[in-house]
């Protein structure tokens, strides 16, 4: 996982727009997209990813409380794996953008969801 961005904090959600967008947006453009279609806040602290029409491409922001951060990667080979298109949006675990972002099949480890403790009485 990129350590520019710090995604690890507990409670940080990876959002993933599962439908392409026109990478001639800019950040202003993205955080409208993620008001507007997705629902959600972009300042909230939570990255949210993009896709282009080429599956070499992503683009994430990230509010990381003094400003906003506009992140482009492009692959020289190979492409990105992506979720099926869909309206919306889908979420990923922290290790799932490590491997999108290192241009791996992030859908081969599964997602192992752990209840947090109660308290005792």
């Amino acid at each position: 996982m990129p350590a520019v961005i710090g995604v690890s904090a507990v409670g940080v959600k990876i959002m993933v727009a599962t439908q392409p967008v026109d990478f001639r947006r800019g950040m202003n453009g993205l955080v409208a997209l993620v008001a507007s279609a997705l629902a959600a806040d972009p300042y909230c602290g939570d990255v949210f990813v993009f896709r282009a029409k080429r599956l070499d491409r992503l683009r994430y922001i990230y509010w990381d409380g003094s400003g906003m951060i506009l992140a482009t990667k492009w692959l020289e080979a190979g492409k990105f794996v992506w979720p099926p298109i869909k309206n919306g949006a889908m979420t990923m675990s922290a290790e799932q953008f490590g491997l999108l972002i290192a241009g791996l099949d992030w859908t081969r480890i599964g997602c192992k969801h752990v209840r947090k403790p109660t308290k005792a009485a």
